[in-house]
């Protein structure tokens, strides 16, 4: 399934990936065993964390600037990685996000959420297929 695009729980714009929504602070959790391979903030998924496994990465975006995780770290599948984050982030050198109130957001973002993306081999796939029994 590549280069699905999905829209869901009220997403603002056509994008890969799903949202999840979901409460400020809410619990991350690895989907599968892997290495942090990136945490910081990434334009328009705001602050993210990267689990990387094989030739799959899993992109958590829109999360909370308090990361407990750092590049290197081995997780394992069920693992707290780090917590949904607030919409509005101050003090992000170059976050040309921001809301209607002109405050600057997590991103490209209206509101505490996780986007998930996938790619695998480099190409973006539905992210449920990895729920898939």
């Amino acid at each position: 399934m590549e280069n699905v695009i999905l829209l869901l729980l009220g997403a603002s714009t056509y994008h890969k990936g799903i949202d999840i929504g979901a409460a400020e602070g809410s619990n991350l959790i690895a989907i599968c065993d892997g290495v942090i391979s990136f945490t910081g903030f990434l334009g328009g998924g705001g602050y993210t964390i990267t689990l990387s496994v094989n030739n799959m990465k899993i992109t958590y975006c829109h999360v909370s600037p308090n990361f407990i995780v750092q590049s290197g770290n081995i997780v394992k599948k069920g693992q707290i990685i780090g917590f949904v984050g607030p919409k509005n982030v101050y003090g992000v050198p170059g976050n040309q996000y921001k809301d209607s109130n002109g405050n600057p957001t997590n991103g490209s973002t209206t509101g505490p959420h996780l986007h998930l993306g996938v790619r695998v081999d480099g190409k973006y796939i539905n992210p449920l297929v990895l729920f898939e029994k």
